[in-house]
């Protein structure tokens, strides 16, 4: 472990450069003409440029990435999350080229990448989870798995994540014009068009746990995170610990899933994503086999560094040589995303960044993408920064955050942040009584 690329930009590769720095091991950042200025090209021990502005021509160009990996003497790749995070032959690629992929096995990538195929392998062990179908081939499929599910129900791309692509069905004249939407996003955003449904929760929490394993047998829970605020099934607010969920379910459930992950015998790192409602329990919603977005609440609440441990494991070091003995989780944290969006119809926003400051002091921790001056533009997702607070309970918490909220100044873009002071103050929220179609 001495020398990683990140194949990655913005924020989460500012983000692994420092847990490499803490570990002593030399970072090697690449970016694309679109990024030549952004901080973490600065903030990496070198940095290579891999290609033009758009993510196929960089931050997706395998053979570019591990050109400049191998050429540059590296002897690890961490794929941070997004691009090619989850891309099982990437995984492949860079362990068949003798490098360590900082991730799970790409074993585990390519079995639990597809929905289907995974809720398969997963039920055998036990793991809770609604009805579905299998691999529907048509309208007419479609219509039987209807008619044996029940309304309503949830079409959903078997490879995809994020929201994209699901159609929600509560009556059955409502199918064709679902499996036509369904089916056209798919096959634009995943290169495939594969569909499944299942049963629709109603008003559920959705609730994920997020997991560290190392390659000897071994899994440990580091609680959850509540991500139940979205919009268009995007998180917006994460926070841990989850309020208004019993403490005796959260944990029997996160027992249990420590058991499924370690029969299965699952690495490095991973979350468990569940839906909960008070009628069905916790049930099985995927598995995300990379670092997620919102590391930092969990980081926050338990002061281990999450990307360390990830890279440690990663290169086979054991658990108990990364993680305490014993767990704790101190006080409440929450995690705003920020984007370079317009507030009320959610347009993305590009333009130079004339001003973009942020408040700090205790219990404030800010990721940015960007710094002053630097552009933003139309090529990647908007995520200008995520601000994470901490305090002793949630009500100091939410303060903390709006009030930090309040102070960021911003220029040359529009963003999502009078969208998020607004949540904050929402009287749902404040009471811990939302789900994810409730806000």
């Amino acid at each position: 472990m001495k020398k990683v690329l990140i194949a990655n930009r913005g924020a989460v590769a500012s983000r692994v450069i420092r847990a490499l720095n803490s570990l002593g091991v030399v970072s090697v950042a690449v970016y694309s003409d679109a990024d030549a200025d952004l901080p973490y090209v600065r903030e990496a021990h070198e940095a290579h440029r891999i290609g033009g502005p758009s993510a196929h021509e960089s931050y997706l160009d395998q053979t570019a990435i591990l050109r400049v990996a191998i050429d540059s003497g590296c002897d690890g790749i961490h794929p941070g999350y997004g691009f090619l995070s989850e891309h099982a032959a990437f995984a492949q690629r860079v362990e068949s080229a003798g490098l360590v992929f900082i991730g799970p096995s790409s074993h585990w990538i390519s079995s639990l990448g597809d929905k289907i195929h995974a809720r398969d392998a997963l039920r055998q062990h036990g793991m809770p989870m609604l009805r579905s179908s299998g691999e529907l081939h048509d309208l007419n499929h479609l219509n039987r798995a209807i008619d044996d599910l029940g309304l309503p129900v949830l079409l959903k791309p078997s490879g995809g994540g994020g929201g994209i692509g699901m159609s929600p069905i509560l009556r059955v004249e409502d199918a064709e014009s679902a499996w036509t939407r369904s089916s056209n996003v798919s096959a634009k955003a995943f290169s495939a068009s594969s569909l499944y449904v299942e049963q629709l929760a109603l008003h559920p929490r959705h609730i994920e746990f997020q997991f560290l394993a190392d390659r000897h047998g071994n899994v440990r829970c580091l609680f959850e995170r509540d991500c139940s605020v979205q919009r268009r099934h995007q998180k917006v607010i994460e926070e841990s610990p989850a309020i208004g969920i019993p403490s005796d379910a959260l944990n029997d459930i996160a027992d249990r899933l420590t058991h499924i992950l370690t029969a299965i015998g699952y690495d490095v790192i991973g979350t468990v994503e569940m839906l909960y409602d008070e009628v069905n329990g916790f049930s099985f919603l995927e598995i995300n086999t990379r670092l997620q977005v919102e590391h930092a609440v969990t980081e926050s609440v338990t002061g281990i560094d999450v990307v360390a441990a990830q890279v440690q494991l990663a290169y086979g070091k054991r658990l108990d040589e990364v993680l305490p003995t014993h767990l704790e989780r101190q006080g409440h944290a929450i995690e705003a995303r920020i984007y370079a969006e317009d507030p009320v119809r959610f347009y993305p926003s590009c333009g130079v960044l004339q001003a973009f400051s942020f408040p700090s002091g205790a219990g404030l921790r800010v990721e940015r993408s960007y710094g002053p001056g630097n552009a933003v533009t139309p090529y990647y997702d908007p995520l200008l920064a995520k601000v994470i607070a901490h305090a002793e309970d949630r009500p100091a918490c939410i303060t903390r955050l709006r009030n930090a909220l309040q102070q960021t100044r911003i220029d040359g873009v529009k963003t999502n942040i009078p969208f998020v002071l607004k949540m904050l103050e929402d009287s749902d929220f404040v009471a811990a009584t939302y789900s994810t179609d409730k806000h």
